[in-house]
């Protein structure tokens, strides 16, 4: 008797749940019965939820070691869009069955082997590759519509704090907040941006708190805390379209390339351009404010990562050059008694670039711009109006706007809705409507709930205190400035840091002048400054004993013939030269 292998395929979720791929099955065997063709139990190949796009499926896989092997006579299939949905692929397999001499047949489509036929096979090919092609785009363009029109039933679930409830005939999909899983999220938000925690620091603190993650985890890692406080779906705007699959070769960390690894298809998956998302309104946990001050210190992340420093430097991530836009990285040029660092302009390597370097700027002294830098800044904090201007807007917006009142309110009822909880499980237990072992099982996790929710609202009472002392403090405002001129001499470079980047968007080193752009406004004239040019946003001293002075006594020619010199560099001081790498 002639022996035969059966292959069958769906694709999407709801033709597995449909069973449609058993139908495909019973009719490929009804098919073999009435052509006389033994088909052994272990010769059936199905392969529920793969692509027709794409050739790395397991059970054809496995199909193709089978006819490699000698082992089969006829190979059947549905239908020829059920064996591939792309053309080529279709002639691919098609002509590898052929030169082990297997016979494909398939129950919807020709069973002879005349040239008409093979050309039929051809022609279904190439409708079921269109076919594929146009149910993608209806697909598409389907979803898009729904999710300008405000739909959340193109979003497939609900992240951590929502519960997706699914439509019905007589409503559509929702997000529904599930109340201690949105405390959580609401608690991370508000450490992350008020209290400075790090994302390593949410991830063992959502880990201690007992909670888990939306895949069941116990155990919180770095990189889904970070996933959540960029999704802004918490601020009430969920996004459909962030990302999109384009043609090209996926990027490989170190370990996958040492390990041979490789990716079936060349489709990678990028960001969508911000403009394109398609926001879909949802319950809000987090306000507007909370969200924008956590991605700008996302953002400012990425800038000031420290990665391997080992000496940390004041302008770090802050300097740029004001001429060709790059950054300014640190340096360093040892001579016969010290190492002294200089930073340096990206654009002036002449390795980096096909054909050299394409800024002239020069290396500038470290020790002496951070000095200048931190002077102005200091001079400017000492400003007695500027400070009072930026405290009484502080005191304002926490006086009238205070999102943990709120928050201990929501706390509150969540907590009397745990312990409602724990009261009806005791009276259900006593009234012998639950087993002791139905209560040992549930009454844990009701307890765990009511401990947390009592924890967080110890700690908005703590953050309540110290919010009053800070208001307190705030109202003696010279004994404010005393302090600060106190610790301006003794602050480490890790604490002048953090002062500088909260008040400085960054620092424009040009060739004739310094530019600080600040992120709070800058009085026109007081106590700060000491002498200010006339162009906004830049400060500036142009006193003849300046530190950072660029060769002004030099011509240009000169200073285009210093920048191209391979072998030293200038520094800022006149008179003195020192070799550089």
């Amino acid at each position: 008797m002639t022996s035969a292998a059966i292959y069958a395929r769906v694709s999407s979720a709801r033709q597995k749940k449909d069973e449609t791929i058993g139908s495909q099955t019973a009719a490929l065997r009804e098919h073999a019965a009435q052509a006389r063709l033994d088909v052994p139990a272990e010769w059936v190949f199905e392969d529920e939820g793969h692509s027709g796009a794409t050739l790395v499926r397991p059970a054809l896989e496995a199909l193709r070691d089978l006819v490699a092997q000698g082992c089969v006579d006829v190979v059947l299939c549905y239908s020829p869009d059920r064996l591939a949905r792309k053309f080529a692929y279709q002639a691919l397999l098609l002509e590898e069955f052929a030169r082990a001499g297997v016979r494909a047949e398939f129950v919807k489509g020709p069973r002879g082997d005349t040239p008409e036929d093979q050309l039929l096979v051809q022609f279904q090919g190439m409708f079921a590759e269109y076919e594929k092609a146009q149910l993608a785009e209806r697909y598409r363009r389907g979803k898009a519509y729904r999710a300008r029109a405000g739909s959340v039933n193109v979003l497939s679930g609900a992240p951590f704090g929502y519960r997706y409830v699914r439509k019905t005939d007589l409503a559509g999909a929702a997000y529904e907040i599930i109340g201690h899983e949105a405390a959580l999220v609401a608690e991370m938000f508000r450490r992350y941006a008020d209290d400075g925690a790090s994302i390593a620091d949410l991830a063992r603190w959502l880990t201690g708190q007992g909670a888990p993650t939306r895949t069941g985890k116990h155990r919180w890692d770095r990189s889904v805390v970070w996933a959540m406080l960029r999704n802004p779906a918490y601020a009430g705007k969920a996004v459909f379209g962030k990302t999109m699959a384009t043609s090209g070769t996926p990027g490989l960390n170190r370990v996958a390339r040492l390990q041979g690894r490789s990716v079936p298809r060349a489709v990678k998956t990028i960001d969508r351009p911000r403009e394109e998302w398609l926001e879909i309104p949802v319950p809000a946990i987090v306000d507007q404010d909370t969200f924008a001050r956590v991605q700008q210190r996302l953002e400012d992340n990425k800038r000031f990562a420290a990665r391997n420093t080992k000496v940390p430097s004041l302008l770090q991530g802050l300097a740029a050059c004001s001429g060709c836009g790059y950054g300014y990285y640190r340096t360093s040029a040892r001579t016969t008694s010290r190492k002294i660092y200089y930073y340096r302009c990206l654009g002036s390597d002449d390795y980096r670039y096909e054909g050299g370097r394409v800024c002239g700027n020069q290396p500038v002294r470290a020790d002496y711009l951070d000095q200048v830098v931190w002077d102005h800044i200091t001079g400017l904090l000492a400003d007695p109006a500027l400070i009072r201007a930026e405290i009484s807007k502080r005191l304002d917006a926490a006086r009238t706007a205070d999102p943990a009142t709120r928050q201990r309110h929501r706390l509150e009822l969540e907590l009397a809705k745990a312990a409602t909880s724990i009261t009806a499980m005791i009276e259900a237990f006593s009234e012998q409507l639950l087993t002791i072992d139905e209560l040992r099982a549930k009454m844990p996790h009701l307890r765990a709930r009511e401990a947390n929710l009592h924890a967080q609202i110890d700690a908005l009472d703590a953050q309540a205190a110290d919010r009053e002392a800070c208001l307190k403090l705030a109202d003696d405002l010279e004994g404010f400035l005393a302090q600060l001129r106190g610790n301006t001499a003794t602050a480490t470079v890790e604490d002048r840091q953090q002062v500088l980047r909260l008040l400085v968007k960054d620092v424009l080193i040009g060739p004739e002048k310094i530019t600080i752009r600040h992120r709070i406004p800058a009085p026109a004239g007081g106590s700060g400054a000491r002498h200010r040019d006339p162009e906004p946003d830049t400060e500036g001293d142009h006193r003849p004993g300046y530190l950072l002075r660029w060769g002004r006594d030099l011509s240009v020619p000169t200073e285009r013939r210093l920048a191209r010199a391979g072998g030293s560099c200038w520094s800022p001081l006149p008179h003195h030269r020192h070799s550089c790498r």
